[in-house]
């Protein structure tokens, strides 16, 4: 379980510090705008989705498996924090992601790095896809401007966003939807670039140029802070931890599966080959850092790691430094994120969920054996309708199942 930063250190020069400076500082402009759109989407501060970019993605960078591997709050976890908020607090959220912190830690030490193949890929993408819809629906109503509180159940929400409608705002749509816009626009132009923050910035200045009626984020939420909070033990009292264990495995289970595959995708892009059991001892790590200064999960996120190699980054360093970036960023110029619009996170939202999808595989998805696609529409469902535990649930077991050879034949 070496941590691949070790490795990469032997003979390390300085234009190679040069090339990982230079992403790192590209994956932080990514990932700010993305942190703070996350952390608004799951329930809680702003502020907490900076936190975990920082203190996740440092300690992932420390002592993860991979070379390039990028961490911090993902997408993936939004749907399952939401719920978690909602039904336990802030506070709950701190234990259950502590406690995955724990169960990855556990993970590692017992070499379940390579356990994570038993889960069907047709699971992965029922429940990738699934959740991209969960996220796309809780963006509408910054989308619109609605002032409404979704609630976590998908049907509901649908229902609270409908009844709000009289309250939409052409002033938000049309922010957002120019925000989609410059980002799609500008990653074609620059794929390079850090397009997100640009775009998301731009759109943030117009609206403060012409007082655009558009809500904010220091509007709703209050002044970003400008400095890491101190580390605090969560509740760990034996009824709390029995009600957010299920939780926290659902976190757990996530944050290994995410992390193993984006650095599996890391791999290709490189030439490289990740150490499992280290990256499960560096999310679980990373996300007991996190729990300690009230952050969210964190696990390795496929397109910032994506992100990083295209802009250079090879070893580690690269996302040391990103994550040191975003402590100077936050030091130096939390007020002016603060300003950024809630309309424009929406939409980059929005571009999130939809890559989550994957639009370039739905044509091979619709062309594969039939068990495959019931699986993907099974688990989609139940993660859509259900809960994300069930979903995982069922799709694994129904996958391992249908997959198991046949007895053979009697010969009586």
């Amino acid at each position: 379980m070496k941590p691949k930063l070790l490795t990469t250190l032997k003979g390390y020069t300085l234009p190679a510090l040069l090339a990982d400076s230079l992403a790192g500082v590209t994956v932080a402009m990514v990932a700010l705008p993305l942190s703070i759109a996350i952390a608004i989407a799951s329930g809680v501060p702003p502020s907490a989705g900076i936190v975990t970019a920082i203190v996740g993605g440092l300690v992932i960078s420390l002592l993860g498996g991979s070379r390039v591997q990028i961490g911090g709050p993902t997408g993936a976890f939004i749907v399952i924090v939401y719920g978690i908020v909602e039904a336990h607090g802030v506070a709950g959220l701190v234990t259950a992601t502590l406690l995955a912190g724990i169960i990855l830690l556990v993970a590692a030490v017992l070499h379940a790095g390579r356990l994570v193949a038993i889960v069907p890929e047709p699971v992965v993408d029922g429940f990738t896809i699934g959740i991209a819809i969960v996220i796309a629906a809780s963006q509408f109503g910054d989308l619109f401007g609605l002032n409404v509180h979704l609630p976590a159940d998908f049907l509901p929400k649908l229902a609270a966003l409908w009844a709000a409608r009289d309250g939409a705002s052409l002033a938000a749509l049309g922010v957002g939807v120019v925000a989609m816009g410059l980002i799609v626009g500008l990653r074609r132009a620059a794929p390079r670039a850090p397009g997100l923050i640009v775009a998301v910035a731009l759109v943030s200045g117009a609206v403060a140029w012409f007082g655009l009626p558009v809500a904010t984020v220091a509007a709703r939420y209050g002044a970003l802070a400008a400095t890491l909070p101190a580390p605090t033990l969560p509740v760990l009292d034996p009824a709390t931890i029995v009600a957010l264990l299920p939780s926290a495995l659902v976190i757990a289970f996530l944050a290994g599966i995410e992390s193993l595959l984006s650095a599996r995708v890391a791999d290709r892009m490189i030439g490289g080959a990740h150490r499992p059991d280290a990256e499960l001892l560096a999310q679980g790590a990373a996300n007991l850092a996190s729990a300690l200064f009230g952050g969210l999960p964190a696990t390795g996120a496929i397109a910032r790691t994506a992100t990083n190699v295209r802009a250079g980054g090879r070893t580690p360093v690269a996302g040391i430094v990103a994550a040191l970036a975003i402590l100077v960023v936050m030091a130096v110029a939390a007020p002016l994120a603060g300003q950024l619009a809630l309309p424009a996170l929406a939409g980059l939202l929005l571009l999130t969920a939809w890559n989550m999808s994957e639009p370039a595989r739905w044509r091979e998805r619709l062309a594969a054996p039939f068990r495959d696609r019931v699986l993907i529409v099974l688990t989609l469902l139940l993660t859509v309708l259900v809960d994300l535990t069930v979903a995982i649930a069922v799709g694994t077991l129904a996958g391992v199942i249908w997959r198991a050879p046949s007895p053979p034949p009697s010969r009586t």
